[in-house]
Parts: C-alpha cells; structure tokens; sequence
C-alpha cells in the first residue's frame, strides 16, 4: 500500500483543519476550529471570509458527527451567512469554473451539501417543516439524488403527496435503480406499470435484472392490498435460484400472511429469515406481536433481549418488549415501551397499536381512538388497523361509528374471509343485526373454513342460541387441521354444556399445553373441578376482575411512574 502523505510544509492552519476533517478525526477538528474561531472572532483580519466560511463548516460537521444537532445547526447557519458575504466581496468569478477560479474556492465545501446537512439536523430534531424549507430552497436543477430522497420522504409525511411523488420521479430519473424510491411512488398510488416504465432501459441493458419487473409488480400488489397476489407473486420470485433466501424478500412474504391473517406460516416465514440473518431487525416488531398473541411469553422476552443487544435505537425491540408487557396484563408498562418506541420511529405502526391497545385497556379510549387513527393514515391496508379502532368504538358503545367503519373496510378492502368476519363481529354487537352477522360468517367460513376468528365468532353465535352440538362440530373441523388454544377452550366449554366433562378436561389441559397463561381454561378446569353449575358466567367475571387489579397493583409503584413518563413528550425530547 501507498506509504500515507505527510503534510506539506507550507499548509495553513485552515488546510491542516481540512485534512483531518477528510480524514474523520472529528474530535480533534472540533477542538482546533473551535479554538481559531474564538481567534477569529477577537482579530477579524486574521482569517479571510473563505477561511472563515470553511472553519465554520468544519466546525459544525464534528458537531453533528457528536449528535449536538441544534448547535451544529447555528454554526451551518453563520456558515451560510459567511458564504454569502464572500458571494458579494469576492470579484466576479467566470461561471463555467474554469482555471481562472482560484484552487481555494475549489476546495470550498459545497453550500448545497451544508444545506442538506442542516436539513439532516432539524429531522434529527423532529422539525421536519424547517428541513423542508431548507431543501425547498435549493433551485430544483441544484437537487441531488440524495436531496431529492429526503424531500421525496419528508413531503410524504406532511400528506404532500403530488410534490412527494415529483421528487421520488426526479430520484429515479437520475438513479433508475433507486429500490426504496420505487417503494415510495407505490405506497403513493402510482400505478405499477408507470413506475416500471421508468427502470425498463436499464432492466433491458444489465443481464440478470429480468426479476426486477416482477418485484415492481408483487410491490404494487403489497401497496394496494391484495395481499393473494402479492404471497403468489413474491414466492414466484423467491423460487428463482437466484433470490432464493433473500431476507428482504422473506420479511415482506412474513408480513403478508401476517396481514393476510395466516399467522402460522407468517411465524414460519419470520424463522426462516431470521436464521439466514441473526441481525435482522425490520418486522421483528410484527413476529414478537404474533408470538406473545400464541402465549409463547418466553419466546417474545428472549427476542426481545437478542434485539436490543442488536441496537436499540430502533422502535423494535420496545415494541417486543412492550408485547410482553401487554400480554402479561401490565398495560401501563407497555404503554410506557409503546411510547418509547413511537419516539424512536414516529412511523412504526406496530408501536401506534401497541400504545392504542395498552390505552384502550386501561380505559382511555379517546386518547386510544386518536393512536389507531394514526396507524390507519401509515397503513391503510393493514386489517388490525381498522380491527383496533373498531373494538375501541364497541368498548365505548359507539355501535353507529364502529358499523360505518366496518362497511367501509368492506367497501375498501373488499369481501374477503378477514373483511367479513370484522363487519359480523359488528353486527353481533347489535340485537337487530344478528342474522345479518350468521349470513357474514358463513360466506367468510365458505372462503376460508379454518379461519380462526371467523370460527371463534361463529361459534359465540351457537352458544347464544344453545347449539353446542353444532358448535362442537365446527370447532372440531377447524381442529383437524390447525392446533390454536382459543378454539380447544371455547370446544371444552361447549362439551361442559352437553355434559362431556371428561373430554372437556383434555381440551382445557391441550388449550392449557398451548398456552399456560390462558386464564379461561384454567377457570373452566377449575369450575370443573369444584362441580358448580357450567353456565355461571358471572362467577367467571368476578375472577376476571380480580384477577386484574391483583396484577395492577403490583405495579402501581413502578408503573404509575412509567405511565406518566410516556405522556410527558418533554421526556423524550431529552435524548
């Protein structure tokens, strides 16, 4: 290797200071800029305005390297002055940048960049009108891709679609193969075919890119919600030999069983590619949630463990953990992690209905109402979006609001297993709407008999009306080829009222097997045990609700606590 150069003799201080910024001794720039600048300031002869304007931006690139994000955003402002007072005092310069300009003004550092890195700054501080603003200012033909990108994103989350859109086409037109662009203009509506249009030369010219016009499509599927022809057009794509065991494609083919309610093989796909990728971070938030639904409390504590010794600066592992916390029945901790993580990403779904969910149960239902409206406007094809809000109007005894909405998810998402089953868990709510309700499930449980929800509302059904054979029969169908703790317990409460006590008990301990914490097979066993009569259901409440202020009084020290740190945003703005 070439022996490293030693500085020329004859350097100025100001070159030794750019040296060592290129070389990313950022502590030590920031030290010595910060000493010249005090001289500077007490002999304004000593430096010219360039050396000045240079200082300056050395000085604020260590402070943004140290994350002082609002300090490093003063000292790029008087940078930016400076430069301006040098635009006016220097001579008038030709244009084209030919060898009349001197070699100091080609080393100057570029004032489009210290805009984008102040523009970096006020996201960092959660001021994403003051980073527009700045990047707004550079004239359009100045725009780098990278300028482009972060306008693109910053103006699709202030609802800015048509500008977003702009600048996500001008990303691709400079960079064609710009993925995450791509992406962008899909989640923004922009048609498949449009978008694929813009990569054809390149995909045409480069060998072995002919998969790219098939990724484009399964995306625009994901983006639109059809989630069938997404799995059918992802797995195409994964069976190729060549993106075979590609995590990325993994993760979003987990996430779309996920929405498509296969939690099952969502689990199985999750596995798979956190195995060929023990780093893996993105989706983990999703796997912990199913995991902790499954009982596997365990499991979703030892993720979360693994993930925050990943990193944690990301919402993830806080939103693991707060799974934990929610199905252990401590609501005002995983509010806290909810909090936590919607600090760390403001975009994380996972955590708008970890926090929403922790509120709704500890009865704050408005304020619960507001965090799943929030995750519908990031996802607004994601099912459980609609499912959290709607279960927050049926808690308030809002059945007018929670059936408007249910008919639109219907409308929206169409008339599919999941969509049907959300509008009959609506119509059972209301005494006049309950064959309405039997007529939704049975299309849903036509679609797709194993079901879950489908099957448990079903069957809530038949108890009403005292069909426990029925209803044993349906849940033994849906049990031949699935095992799910939900639908083994609600079966031995059916075979409890038919006077099968001795099967009921197999189906409590298999529930039980499954997940150890399930309270209602443990009272059905229990009740069982005692011999009381099967159908005294407020016996059964009362446990419940001793059961839960015994688990939050626990907490109240600890907790209560935490609950009012995660409604104190002041909190979080200390970093």
């Amino acid at each position: 290797p070439p022996a490293p150069r030693l500085p020329a003799a004859g350097m100025s201080v100001v070159e030794h200071v750019r040296e060592m910024a290129a070389a990313g001794l950022h502590s030590n720039v920031r030290l010595l800029s910060g000493l010249l600048l005090t001289m500077s300031g007490n002999n304004p002869e000593l430096f010219s305005p360039s050396q000045k304007y240079q200082l300056l931006v050395y000085h604020a690139d260590s402070l943004f390297h140290d994350k002082e994000y609002r300090n490093a955003v003063s000292k790029y402002t008087m940078a930016l002055q400076q430069k301006k007072a040098l635009s006016k005092t220097s001579k008038v310069r030709p244009s084209t940048g030919n060898a009349a300009s001197t070699p100091q003004s080609q080393c100057l550092p570029s004032e489009i960049e210290v805009k984008y890195k102040m523009a970096e700054c006020y996201t960092m501080l959660k001021q994403d009108k003051d980073a527009i603003a700045i990047l707004d200012g550079i004239p359009s033909r100045q725009r780098t891709p990278k300028i482009n990108m972060m306008l693109a994103n910053l103006y699709k989350k202030a609802g800015q679609e048509r500008s977003s859109v702009t600048s996500y086409k001008e990303v691709l037109r400079q960079c064609p193969l710009a993925l995450d662009a791509i992406l962008g203009l899909l989640s923004l509506s922009v048609k498949g075919a449009e978008v694929a249009s813009m990569t054809i030369n390149v995909i045409q010219s480069i060998p072995n890119l002919d998969w790219l016009s098939v990724w484009i499509k399964a995306y625009a599927f994901v983006h639109t919600g059809d989630n069938t022809r997404a799995i059918n057009t992802i797995c195409s794509l994964e069976k190729k030999s060549l993106l075979r065991d590609n995590v990325d494609l993994l993760g979003s083919l987990a996430d779309l069983y996920f929405r498509a309610g296969d939690n099952k093989n969502s689990i199985l796909k999750f596995e798979q590619a956190q195995m060929l990728d023990p780093y893996l971070i993105k989706g983990m938030d999703v796997y912990g949630y199913l995991l902790a639904r499954e009982g596997r409390l365990e499991d979703v504590e030892n993720l979360g463990c693994r993930l925050f010794n990943i990193s944690d600066q990301h919402a993830e592992p806080w939103v693991v953990s707060g799974c934990h916390s929610f199905y252990s029945k401590r609501y005002s901790r995983a509010l806290y992690l909810g909090a936590k993580a919607i600090q760390l990403n403001s975009n994380s779904v996972q955590a708008l209905l970890l926090k929403g969910a922790a509120l709704r149960n500890m009865g704050r239902v408005q304020e619960a109402i507001i965090h799943f409206r929030e995750a519908i406007r990031l996802a607004p094809c994601r099912l459980d979006c609609y499912e959290g809000l709607i279960e927050c109007y049926l808690a308030s005894n809002s059945i007018r609001e929670a059936m408007v909405m249910a008919n639109n998810v219907y409308k929206t998402l169409g008339a599919n297993a999941q969509t049907l089953t959300l509008l009959a868990t609506v119509c059972l709510e209301d005494p006049v709407t309950q064959e309405k309700a039997k007529t939704l499930l049975d299309k849903a449980l036509t679609q797709r008999p194993d079901y879950i929800k489908a099957v448990v509302k079903k069957a809530e059904l038949l108890s009403r009306e005292q069909k426990y054979e029925d209803g044993i029969a349906l849940l033994r169908n849906a049990l031949a080829n699935q095992s799910d703790c939900v639908l083994h317990r609600i079966l031995g409460d059916f075979l409890v009222a038919v006077n099968e006590y001795q099967e009921a008990m197999d189906q409590y301990s298999i529930a039980l097997s499954l997940d150890p914490n399930d309270q209602k097979s443990l009272e059905g066993m229990q009740k069982m045990e005692k011999e009381e009569s099967p159908t005294d259901a407020t016996q059964e409440e009362d446990v419940d609700d001793m059961e839960g202020s015994g688990e939050e009084g626990d907490l109240e020290g600890s907790d209560s606590e935490a609950a009012q740190w995660a409604d104190q945003e002041q909190w979080f703005g200390m970093q």
